[in-house]
């Protein structure tokens, strides 16, 4: 079993920043593929970004690219989504995951794991 829990969400004005954390608790975390998803009311949840393993793989929604960063630190089981540049449609809850190496980042469903969610109000 793997807890993801996150933090660092909040209220921000457009052109803001913040930095979300993800603390995994459990197994192995280094050899994980951790997901970063948001879900903005009405709408299904959408994959933001995602980083594999002990190899730095990174990849982004278009959505987001040149605006989120996505670090992670295996010694701390922890992974980071940096958000800059925010604009009022980031509204959302912002979820992390955790699957298995080798698999679709990009889809809910093959994540084992989901954090609880926090949310991240970006006002106009």
């Amino acid at each position: 079993q793997v807890k993801l829990v996150e933090s660092g969400g909040g209220l921000v004005q457009a052109g803001g920043s913040l930095r979300l954390s993800c603390a995994a608790e459990g197994r192995t975390f280094s050899s994980y593929t951790m997901g970063w998803f948001r879900q903005a009311p009405g709408k299904e949840r959408e994959f933001v970004g995602a980083t594999r393993g002990n190899v730095i793989i990174t990849e982004y929604a278009d959505s987001v690219k040149g605006r989120f960063t996505i670090s992670r630190d295996n010694a701390k089981n922890t992974v980071y989504l940096q958000m800059n540049s925010l604009k009022p449609e980031d509204t959302a809850v912002y979820y992390c995951a955790a699957g298995g190496w080798r698999i679709s980042s990009q889809v809910t469903s093959q994540y084992d794991y989901w954090g609880q969610g926090t949310q991240v109000t970006v006002s106009s």
